[in-house]
């Protein structure tokens, strides 16, 4: 569903929370402060590309803010990956404790699921891309790392998600259906690898743990391999040359065992794919034996078990959902 909102026809004194309430109806609950004393103007226009959904908002300068107390508001929300890519004016995020400029050209990373707040001190237009986290292939832990983190356009990967996600914000209302559900999946692959640039930048300015560069490959390993039916621990352990005990030992202090996190990156794999949709988007069975799963019905069970329904009905959810 699309969605069009403009602060002309509003009152002066409600114009910034008319716009504040549009953008928590199509997105996140937010709190809006205007930073000038002027009537506000703003506008918010808002699509949906597959399952990911693209908002363009312009607006006088001003302070958008996800509090905590909001957040606590909607608790079974699904969780949330935010770009935000800045087209005219500069924005300034804060999330987790760290403060990221972001320039015109440049792009935010944040995670809705956690408190934050960007500072816009101009007049500005910016582009924002949300996809659920578990489609987007994302590890939770590597968003933590990630997040608040604001990238240059000229710097890495920022540069090719910056221009290819602008132009998307620009054609995406004249797109076909199937062409979206495609090119949500690339918006996902993207920010997967804008995560993960960023998380080992991260890591890397912080006191690193004897093995984390160890099980920092074994988690690439495993992300290469998805694919392969015979991806087991003792395969995992011989490829880097270590005892199956050492590996399970070096996921100690993880958040999740080796199996578990083979397990876990086969079910997103899966249900981003499912979540494509389209007309000639594959069986669910097809879904399955691609990323591992040889039987069909264990991988239902497993599925049903991590999402709450079988897949199925994950995909008709995805085709039909509005947002």
């Amino acid at each position: 569903m699309d969605s069009q909102v403009k602060t002309e026809s509003v009152a002066d004194e409600d114009q910034a929370a008319s716009w504040g309430e549009a953008i928590s109806r199509t997105l996140v609950p937010v709190e809006v402060v205007p930073l000038t004393g002027q009537p506000f103007d703003g506008s918010l226009v808002s699509r949906r590309l597959g399952y990911v959904r693209i908002s363009t908002l312009e607006a006088d300068a001003a302070r958008v803010s996800r509090t905590a107390a909001l957040i606590a508001q909607a608790p079974h929300a699904e969780p949330q990956v935010g770009v935000g890519v800045q087209a005219s004016g500069r924005a300034v995020l804060e999330q987790d404790g760290r403060r990221a400029e972001v320039p015109p050209g440049g792009l935010a990373l944040y995670d809705a699921t956690r408190p934050y707040s960007v500072d816009y001190p101009e007049r500005f237009r910016t582009h924002l891309f949300h996809l659920p986290l578990r489609l987007s292939g994302v590890p939770e832990r590597d968003l933590r790392h990630a997040a608040g983190t604001a990238v240059g356009p000229m710097d890495g990967c920022g540069a090719v998600l910056s221009s290819f996600l602008g132009t998307l914000a620009a054609s995406a209302h004249s797109l076909p259906a199937a062409v979206g559900d495609r090119l949500a999946g690339s918006v996902a692959d993207l920010v997967s690898a804008l995560v993960a640039q960023l998380a080992v930048g991260r890591a890397a300015d912080g006191p690193a743990g004897p093995n984390e560069h160890l099980v920092r490959r074994v988690r690439q390993y495993i992300d290469h391999h998805l694919d392969d039916p015979k991806l087991t621990p003792e395969r995992i352990a011989g490829a880097h040359q270590i005892s199956v005990r050492y590996l399970h030992r070096l996921f100690e202090g993880e958040d999740v065992t080796v199996c578990r996190l083979i397990r876990q990156r086969r079910l997103e794999a899966c249900a981003r794919e499912l979540g494509r949709g389209g007309r000639t988007a594959p069986t669910v069975s097809a879904v399955a034996q691609r990323w591992g799963f040889a039987d069909p019905a264990h991988f239902s069970r497993t599925f049903r078990a991590a999402y709450g329904v079988p897949p199925h009905e994950w995909r008709a959810r995805r085709s039909d959902d509005p947002r």
